[in-house]
């Protein structure tokens, strides 16, 4: 039994080979069919073609390179100007409060010395007041 299924093993080997064989030689022939079914460019065309396509690379690559320097510049000195104004701004705002601050401060203080004077002034009133009535 193990001769039959060796031979029918080398049988079917040889088949496959055969069938390969034939697969490779078809795929070739069918190959240089389809290769004389393609319509080739003329010489003109294949010019025209490879011009239109190197000048669309070459626009693309100059909007790209455009884009690039804007957004470089922008990056470089737009940041640090949006900087310089938060920061003015800030400052501003600061000084503002600040200032806001003092004269609440000085007011208080100015109602103070208001409300002192007028104690002294009182005093003062009563005090000649009472001289004269003396």
């Amino acid at each position: 039994m193990a001769k039959k299924t060796s031979k029918v093993n080398k049988t079917n080997n040889k088949v496959q080979k055969q069938e390969n064989s034939k697969n490779k030689k078809s795929f070739f022939k069918d190959f240089k069919a389809e290769l004389k079914k393609v319509v080739w460019p003329t010489p003109k065309q294949l010019l025209n073609n490879t011009v239109a396509v190197i000048t669309i690379v070459l626009i693309t690559a100059v909007i790209v390179f455009v884009l690039d320097l804007v957004f470089r510049t922008l990056d470089e000195k737009g940041i640090d100007k949006i900087r310089e104004v938060i920061t003015t701004n800030e400052t501003t705002e600061n000084s503002t409060s600040n200032e806001t601050t003092d004269n609440t401060t000085t007011d208080d203080n100015t109602t103070a010395e208001d409300n002192t004077t007028s104690e002294e002034t009182n005093t003062e009133n009563t005090d000649t007041t009472t001289n004269e009535a003396e």
